[in-house]
């Protein structure tokens, strides 16, 4: 064995070792034990977003209901559900977007958008910007801003 081959037989037991403890915590935990994660509601009203046309800078607010699309620009934006953190709804909001060209029907976003981290997942278009602003929890009531 080669003096390098030996350092790395030696680090991989080394690593080998210290995840021996590691692992073991895990694999005590039971499987159906609840985790501490914060409770989430889904906004039955829908959400608001924000689109920006970048060449004229002119702002838009849309409000979407879960399943409705409406024309922006150049863009099908699809709202499928709204989330929020049920112990406090005005923290934050995550939305779950389509969003598709309209000429062609391409679709160029599909996922979740974070109202506090817009840049997370964003829309990647040259013309346009689409983000959330909160979800609507009631009617006429913003709930996440």
């Amino acid at each position: 064995m080669t003096p390098g081959a030996f350092g790395r037989v030696v680090l991989l037991a080394a690593l080998a070792g210290a995840a021996g403890p590691v692992a073991a915590q895990y694999e005590s935990a039971p499987l159906d034990q609840p985790q501490n994660q914060p409770r989430v509601s889904v906004a039955r009203e829908g959400a608001v977003l924000r689109g920006l046309d970048r060449v004229s800078g002119a702002l838009t607010e849309m409000r979407l209901a879960p399943g409705e699309t409406q024309v922006y620009g150049g863009l099908d934006v699809t709202l499928g559900e709204c989330r929020y953190p049920a112990e406090d709804p005005a923290s934050d909001a995550f939305a779950q977007l389509t969003i598709a060209d309209t000429a062609g029907g391409e679709v160029i976003f599909e996922g979740w958008m974070i109202a506090s981290s817009p840049a997370l997942m964003a829309l990647d278009h040259p013309r346009y910007d689409v983000w959330v602003i909160s979800c609507r929890t009631s009617e006429g009531e913003d709930g996440a801003d």
